[in-house]
């Protein structure tokens, strides 16, 4: 190595003591930044989904949503830049009973890698359509077509999605504290029920029955005391289509009943819910609400708590 006369390691040596121990701390430096900015992503498939996700995440993490407002669940088709997202995802959160039937083959596909999938359906209380003889809670994988997706129609049920998306949160990533996320929009959402129950209130107690455009309402009509009585599209998807029998058998149904109005989902063509008012006859009022999506900025429904209260209003003005 060589002998110094001053007593110090030569330049080159100190110089490549300096350069080692320089890279060292740049490195430890640049493992602790990532450390401490590292980000759950998540993805969640629907708009409202995506707003939950958010109201939990917050800023401690990322929130894409598959879907754009107005898409229809049931029938859309996820992009490749999508599919790429899901892939790479901490987290994917689906709603699950075959809501999203247009990315079943996707869904499958990342549960075959492992990626980390939530369906809600499976961590909440669910019902099955109408008459369906079906133990929705019980049964890992009820018949299809038996128990009810729609579960967000009940702010309750929202509100243990809530928690339950901060436990997966939570197991991926125990320095956050999500709980305090999801108990707060928790709240809200039972905040949001109380008011929806007192904007029901004005519906005179012998109408509460609704017809709407697909089976969607369950949920809604099982907290707040209503009666679906008939549908325009059978079935709880909108790619159903009635046949003629159907649609004469709910006229006279909606006749017999005195029924005020037919409610259809503003993802899809209002057209044959019109034809139906057309063949009863009698006043009778086509009243579009939020179903499927969430509404755009502006609209009082671009959120999921904006939603569920908007819905609530139109409600009780039809049947009042």
């Amino acid at each position: 190595m060589g002998y110094s006369p001053n007593g110090r390691s030569p330049i080159w040596v100190r110089v490549t003591v300096f350069a080692t121990v320089a890279t060292l701390l740049l490195a430890a430096c640049g493992d602790d930044t990532t450390d401490d900015t590292a980000t759950i992503s998540v993805v969640a498939t629907t708009t409202i989904l995506g707003d939950i996700a958010r109201n939990v995440v917050g800023d401690n993490g990322t929130v894409e949503v598959l879907m754009p407002i107005g898409a229809d669940p049931h029938d859309y088709q996820a992009s490749s830049r999508q599919i790429a997202s899901l892939q790479t995802a901490d987290l994917v959160i689906i709603n699950g009973l075959n809501l999203e039937e247009g990315l079943d083959d996707v869904l499958d596909s990342l549960d075959g890698d492992g990626a980390n999938i939530l369906e809600i359906t499976s961590v909440i209380d669910t019902i099955p359509f109408g008459d369906a003889d079906a133990d929705c809670n019980m049964d890992p994988e009820p018949p299809e077509g038996t128990c009810d997706p729609h579960v967000w129609l009940d702010p309750g049920l929202m509100a243990d999605a809530a928690r339950a998306i901060a436990a997966e949160l939570r197991r991926l990533d125990q320095r956050v504290d999500w709980g305090s996320g999801a108990e707060h929009y928790a709240s809200e959402l039972l905040a949001a029920d109380a008011k929806i129950r007192s904007i029901l209130e004005a519906i005179p107690s012998g109408n509460h029955k609704m017809v709407t455009s697909h089976l969607a309402f369950g949920y809604f009509a099982a907290r707040y005391g209503f009666e679906v009585i008939g549908v325009v599209i059978p079935g709880g998807s909108t790619l159903a289509e009635p046949s003629s029998g159907d649609l004469a058998a709910l006229v006279d149904k909606i006749k017999a009943e005195n029924v005020p109005a037919i409610f259809a989902d503003i993802t899809e063509s209002s057209d044959l819910a019109e034809a139906v008012a057309a063949e009863v006859g009698s006043e009778i009022a086509v009243i579009d609400l939020y179903t499927g999506s969430l509404g755009e900025e502006g609209s009082g429904a671009d959120t999921l708590i904006g939603m569920l209260v908007t819905n609530a209003e139109r409600i009780a003005k039809a049947l009042s």
